[in-house]
């Protein structure tokens, strides 16, 4: 009897301190228009997350849109489909950040670091791109889909 509560008092601390994970589908909205742009789905391989767009939300989109801006091996290729999340892990001073990748914004072709950050009990999704240091950037906030 002692062995099971103490198993079941370890669950209940490890599911206590647990954090939320940026794994799952997101719907991402403009940080200026407040419309919702896309769907991304985050996966996590080795420990690094990688996005990609699922599905392009935007009425005003092409249906057709390629990332003409893109400098890198992502250039013409479809936004449907294109990963924009590269290479972030989970920071090893603040259990609630993930970041050390870069984010794609296909509409303009820029490449910037990244830092993502669950809030609401991993409802939404903190996703601020920036260049050199965190103040230096925007930040979007991401609703959950699954």
């Amino acid at each position: 009897m002692k062995k099971l509560l103490a198993l079941a008092a370890a669950l209940v601390t490890t599911a206590a301190f647990a954090q939320p994970s940026p794994v799952g589908l997101w719907k991402t909205i403009d940080d200026s228009t407040k419309k919702e742009k896309s769907l991304v789905r985050i996966t996590e391989s080795g420990g690094s997350l990688t996005g990609r767009v699922e599905k392009v939300l935007d009425p005003e989109a092409k249906t057709d849109a390629v990332c003409e801006k893109c400098s890198d091996d992502r250039k013409d290729k479809p936004v449907a489909g294109l990963t924009i999340i590269r290479n972030v892990k989970k920071n090893a001073d603040d259990a609630q950040l993930w970041d050390g990748g870069d984010i794609l914004d296909p509409n303009n072709g820029k490449v910037y670091k990244v830092r993502l950050k669950p809030t609401d009990g991993g409802q939404k999704l903190e996703v601020r791109g920036y260049i050199g240091a965190p103040m230096l950037g925007r930040t979007q906030v991401w609703q959950r889909v699954e």
